[in-house]
């Protein structure tokens, strides 16, 4: 359940659906397979012809919304799936994604974005109409949304002509939380009350490594080792509790990636690195923390998720799959 002050309410009696999207590489020619999992059991989104992504995942009582991508054999284009049913946000002359949803009542959102022909640029779509938050000068890319009230927050990225300067666009104007002269980017915003939470990277070119990074209210705090690697792709808000999915090398020469979760800045790796491994989305259910992602076997990625760190996987291995992003009712 949601509500109006930007809290998930996760209680229930009984045991609740996890609904997971991604994709399966296994439409014709390993072609990708927009999917959704609930309770572990796969649904296609499209039929295996062309390349298409399910990237994020929101359920409002009992309609299950997935945005994404579906290639039409030249451009891809930015679709919502509604309880399996597509419609085209775009009409493919150009190449688009959505990469995030989110219901509020009967308003639907989705952040992503289109190119012009020159230059990504930074969108969302509200039931379907477009709304640019870039002007198609630089690139730029609308990475997730979250809505607050009346209160619309997308975040992502937007070139400076030389970096991507990770951004937050609230209600479509844009506040920075990099000075440009590394690159970065947003991949989660979550709102709790007046706190604005935001997890992406910012690169360290010193260092040569990928700083995984939460922004509060555009204050940034580095989450992994200094020396090795990082991404922070989901950040989920829990009464005091800040939980953070994403990856960052491990072992010597730290080469692996191996999936992870940050409760309140403490790390705790639910892989162990010995195959590359990463955590895209976390959700937090009642006490239960559930993560959803990916990790080899052999030389295939097996999409899966971890609830309290403990791993279920939703496929067999046999083909390429990626968990992008999980909801828990």
């Amino acid at each position: 359940a949601y509500g109006g002050d930007s809290v998930f309410t996760t209680t229930a009696a009984t045991a609740p659906n996890v609904y997971v999207a991604g994709y399966i590489a296994s439409g014709i020619g390993g072609v990708g397979v927009a999917t959704i999992w609930k309770d572990g059991v796969p649904t296609s989104l499209t039929n295996g012809n062309n390349v298409a992504v399910a990237n994020s995942v929101f359920v409002s009582g009992s309609d299950v919304y997935v945005s994404g991508f579906e290639n039409n054999g030249s451009n891809d284009i930015a679709k919502l799936w509604k309880n399996g049913i597509a419609t085209s946000l775009t009409n493919g002359t150009n190449s688009a994604a959505g990469r995030s949803v989110f219901v509020l009542g009967s308003d639907v959102y989705v952040a992503g974005s289109e190119h012009n022909g020159t230059k990504n640029v930074a969108k969302i779509w509200k039931n379907g109409i477009a709304t640019s938050l870039t002007n198609g000068t630089n690139d730029a890319e609308g990475q997730t949304v979250f809505v607050s009230g009346s209160d619309i927050y997308v975040a992502g990225s937007e070139n400076n002509g030389i970096k991507a300067v990770a951004k937050i666009w609230k209600n479509g104007v844009a506040v920075s939380l990099t000075n440009g002269t590394e690159d970065a980017e947003v991949y989660s915003v979550f709102v709790f009350g007046a706190d604005v939470y935001a997890a992406g990277y910012e690169y360290n070119s010193a260092a040569t490594v990928l700083n995984a990074k939460l922004w509060k209210n555009g204050v940034a705090t580095n989450l992994n080792n200094a020396s090795s690697t990082g991404g922070a792709f989901s950040v989920y808000v829990s009464g005091a509790d800040v939980y953070i999915a994403g990856n960052e090398t491990v072992g010597t020469p730290g080469i692996q990636s191996a999936a992870k979760v940050w409760k309140n800045g403490i790390g705790n790796v639910v892989t162990n690195g010995v195959e590359d491994a990463g955590a895209f989305s976390v959700y937090v259910f009642s006490t239960d923390v559930y993560l959803a992602g990916f990790e080899f076997s052999g030389t295939k990625a097996v999409a899966k998720i971890w609830k309290n760190g403990v791993a279920t996987s939703l496929t067999n291995g046999t083909n390429d799959a990626y968990a992008y992003s999980i909801f828990v009712k």
